[in-house]
């Protein structure tokens, strides 16, 4: 079975809890990809930061993204895959979790980024439209 390293983005780079939104979505625009993982000082991962996030609750809310910070946004414990977990344990998690983008953990590193069409390619396609359906439903 293919493993979350396998079909993983590698070298996810994270925004700095303290970084201003606009500091993150600058970071977005430079690497082209639409979320960021969100870092503490202690280096450890407290969330993930999207572009809908930013859309929605600050430019939407009415914030100034220069004021707003990215640590602000992350929500709860963030919801991460190991790098040796399968696609099937992905497919669970994101069901679960109700997320697109998994954070991919080696011991207490960052390794990179999973995301739904990662794991898509990856599954049979029975799979795939149980994942779209889980994701898709609210």
């Amino acid at each position: 079975m293919t493993k979350a390293r396998e079909i993983m983005t590698p070298g996810a780079e994270c925004i700095g809890a303290d970084a201003s939104v606009l500091e993150a979505a600058r970071k977005m625009t430079e690497l082209g990809v639409g979320a960021l993982p969100i870092c503490g000082t202690d280096n450890k991962l407290k969330g993930m930061l999207t572009d809908r996030d930013i859309v929605v609750k600050v430019l939407g809310a009415g914030k100034d993204p220069s004021a707003a910070s990215a640590g602000e946004l992350a929500q709860g414990e963030a919801v991460t895959i190991g790098a040796d977990d399968d696609a099937e344990e992905i497919l669970r998690t994101m069901s679960e979790h109700k997320v697109r983008r998994l954070p991919v953990i080696d011991g207490h590193d960052l390794v990179g980024i999973v995301a739904q069409a990662d794991v898509a390619r990856a599954l049979p396609d029975p799979k795939v439209g149980d994942l779209l359906q889980a994701l898709s439903t609210d």
